[in-house]
C-alpha cells in the first residue's frame, strides 16, 4: 500500500553571504568615491566611469554573453541620447512634463525602440554576417546623422539645459555631485538588473546559443528569438547609458553614433574581459581612463592602446578579468606566495620594455609634430633630445634587455605555473576522493 503524502515540502535555501557583500561595497563604492576625490575633475571622471560601466555591460550582453561581435553598438547608446537630448529641450521649452531625473529611462525606451525596429533584421544571422550587418547599420546612420541636421544637429550637435523646472529637495541637478549621484544610481540598478538578466532562463539560452546553436535549435529553442531578445535588452540598456551621457555633457554630436565610439566599446570590455560579468567593468575604468587622462599626457595613446591590447590578445585572451580570476583561484590553494617573485620578475622586465619603446615613440612623435620647438623633449621627468644618436641607442638597449629580461621570466614562469597548476589538480583529486 502506497502513502501519498500531500504535505507541502519546503526547501532550504541559503543565502549567498559573498555575493551580498560583493553588491553592497559595489554600492558602497559608488557613494563614497566623490567623498574621496572631490575635486570637480575627478567626479566628472567617476560620472563617465560610471556611464561608460552601463554601456560596457550591456554591449557584453551581446559579445560575451551570446557571441555576437557587434561594430554598430554605439548606434543604440547614441541614438538613446539624441533622444534625451531633444526630450529635455521640450522639458525647458514647458512642451513636456518629464522629471529629468527620468530622462535617462527615455534613451533607454529609445534605445529599445530601435534595437527593437533595426535588431530584428540583424539577428537573423550569426558570426560574421551579423558583424557585417552592424557595421553597415553604423555606417548607415553615422551618415544620416550628417544628411539630417534638424534632428541630429549637424556638426554641431544637440545641446541643452539640464538645470529645468522646479527643484525638488533643493536637488537642481546643477552641481556635478548630484549628477554624478543621479549616474550612481542608475549604475546601480542596471548593473544589478543586467546580471539578474544572466541568472534568467533567457540568459542561460543565450549562453547555449553561443556555445551550441545548433543543439539548441535541435532541442526546439529558436537561436533567432533569442539573439532578438538579448539584442533588444542590450539595446535599452545601451540607451539609458545615453540618456545619462546627454545629460551629463548637455550636448550631444554625431560622434556618438560613430565606428570610433562602437570600436572603443570593443576593445574596452574585450580588454576588461568578456567572458566574465565584471570584465566590463574593469574595461570601463579603463576606458575612461584611457580617453581622458592617457590622450592629455601624451599625443601617441592610441599607438599605447594598440600596443597594450596586442599584448592581452597573445598573452592574456581572456582579458584583467581572467588575469583576476586564476589568481584568485591560486588563493585559494594557498599557491600565490609560490609565484609572485616570478610576478615581479615578469613586471620590471615589462617596465624595463616599455620604458625604452616610450621614449623611442615619443622622440619619433616630437621630431613628426613638434620639429619647430627644437630637439628637447620631457620624458618622465627627464630632458632627452630626439637629435642625440645616444638617447636612441639608450632606448633601444632598454627594449632589448627588456624583452631578453622578459623572455627569459616567461620561460621560468611558464614551467613554474605548470608545476603549480598539476599540484592544484591532485589537490582537488584528493578532494573530492574524501567526500
Amino acid at each position: 500500500m502506497h502513502i501519498h503524502e500531500n504535505r507541502p515540502h519546503y526547501h532550504f535555501r541559503p543565502y549567498n553571504v559573498g555575493r551580498w557583500i560583493i553588491w553592497s561595497l559595489f554600492a558602497l563604492l559608488l557613494a563614497v568615491a566623490p567623498l574621496v576625490w572631490t575635486s570637480g575633475f575627478a567626479q566628472t571622471m567617476l560620472s563617465q566611469m560610471g556611464i561608460a560601466i552601463i554601456v560596457c555591460l550591456a554591449y557584453n550582453m551581446l559579445l560575451g554573453q551570446g557571441g555576437m561581435l557587434s561594430f554598430g553598438a554605439a548606434v543604440y547608446s547614441g541614438l538613446g541620447s539624441f533622444m534625451a537630448i531633444h526630450t529635455l529641450n521640450f522639458v525647458s521649452a514647458g512642451t513636456l512634463a518629464v522629471p529629468v531625473s527620468l530622462i535617462p529611462l527615455v534613451g533607454g525606451l529609445s534605445g529599445l525602440f530601435f534595437a527593437a525596429l533595426l535588431g530584428y533584421v540583424t539577428t537573423k544571422k550569426s558570426g560574421t554576417t551579423f558583424a557585417m550587418i552592424t557595421l553597415g547599420i553604423g555606417e548607415l546612420v553615422w551618415s544620416m546623422s550628417l544628411m539630417i541636421p534638424e534632428f541630429f544637429g549637424g556638426e554641431g550637435g544637440v545641446s541643452g539645459n539640464r538645470v529645468v523646472g522646479q527643484p525638488f529637495l533643493g536637488v537642481t541637478f546643477g552641481p556635478q555631485i548630484q549628477v554624478y549621484y543621479l549616474i550612481a544610481v542608475y549604475c546601480f540598478l542596471s548593473t544589478a538588473a543586467m546580471y539578474a538578466v544572466t541568472r534568467t532562463p533567457l540568459g542561460r539560452m543565450l549562453n547555449a546559443v553561443r556555445d551550441n546553436p545548433e543543439r539548441v535549435e535541435f532541442i526546439g529553442y529558436s537561436t533567432q528569438t533569442v539573439r532578438y531578445l538579448a539584442f533588444m535588452i542590450s539595446g535599452f540598456f545601451a540607451g539609458i547609458s545615453g540618456g545619462l551621457a546627454a545629460l551629463n555633457f548637455e550636448i550631444v554630436t554625431a560622434e556618438v553614433v560613430g565606428a570610433a565610439r562602437s570600436g572603443a566599446y570593443l576593445l574596452f570590455v574585450f580588454l576588461g574581459g568578456a567572458t566574465f560579468f565584471f570584465g566590463p567593468i574593469i574595461g570601463a575604468v579603463l576606458m575612461v581612463v584611457a580617453l581622458v587622462l592617457l590622450s592629455e599626457l601624451t599625443k601617441a595613446w592610441l599607438l599605447y592602446l594598440g600596443i597594450v591590447f596586442l599584448f592581452m590578445v597573445m598573452y592574456a585572451p581572456g582579458g584583467i578579468a581572467s588575469l583576476l580570476m586564476m589568481n584568485l583561484r591560486l588563493a585559494a590553494f594557498g599557491k600565490l606566495r609560490q609565484i609572485w617573485t616570478s610576478y615581479l620578475a615578469l613586471g620590471g622586465a615589462a617596465i624595463t620594455a616599455l620604458v625604452g619603446a616610450a621614449a623611442m615613440i615619443e622622440m619619433l612623435y616630437h621630431l613628426q609634430l613638434n620639429e619647430a620647438l627644437g630637439p628637447q623633449l620631457q620624458f618622465m621627468g627627464a630632458q632627452i633630445d630626439a637629435h642625440n644618436v645616444d638617447s636612441w641607442a639608450g632606448a633601444l638597449l632598454l627594449i632589448s634587455v627588456g624583452v631578453g629580461l622578459f623572455e627569459f621570466a616567461r620561460r621560468q614562469f611558464h614551467q613554474q605555473w605548470g608545476a603549480i597548476q598539476e599540484d592544484i589538480e591532485k589537490e582537488i583529486k584528493r578532494r573530492e576522493a574524501l567526500q
